[in-house]
């Protein structure tokens, strides 16, 4: 399948285990994004401040500041609220999408991660992100 290129866009993937962030790294891979990563919430926040991403591949279930948490950080502060985001969560009840989407994510991905799905997320995102 051919994805679209997507050169000079950032995505930041935070996410608390490593293995988790080298899949998502390798999937991203295929539109030609720079790829950053973070382990947990307070270290994607430090991240964005220093580089603004186009698009935020966030994890919910962190140690030292969980996802939600950073959502709502991000979306109640005007220099970051615009920055989109998909939440990739173990977490799949309606409670926990619908919690993600009233703090601001613009999408929710449950895992297991399918190929095909977050490539499709992410592309739709970018493309919202037009800079």
């Amino acid at each position: 399948m051919q994805y679209k290129d997507f050169s000079g866009y950032t995505v930041l993937a935070v996410d608390d285990i490593p293995m988790n962030l080298l899949l998502i790294r390798k999937i991203l891979t295929k539109l030609n994004v720079t790829i950053k990563t973070a382990a947990n919430g307070q270290e994607a926040l430090d991240t964005i401040a220093d580089m603004k991403p186009d698009l935020v591949l966030l994890d919910i279930m962190m140690p030292v500041m969980d996802g939600y948490q950073v959502l709502e950080a991000l979306k109640t502060n005007a220099d970051t609220e615009n920055i989109r985001v998909i939440v990739l969560s173990a977490l799949n009840s309606n409670e926990d999408i619908v919690k993600g989407f009233n703090l601001g994510a613009n999408d929710f991905i449950t895992k297991p991660i399918i190929l095909e799905k977050i490539l499709s997320c992410v592309s739709t995102q970018l493309e919202l992100a037009r800079k």
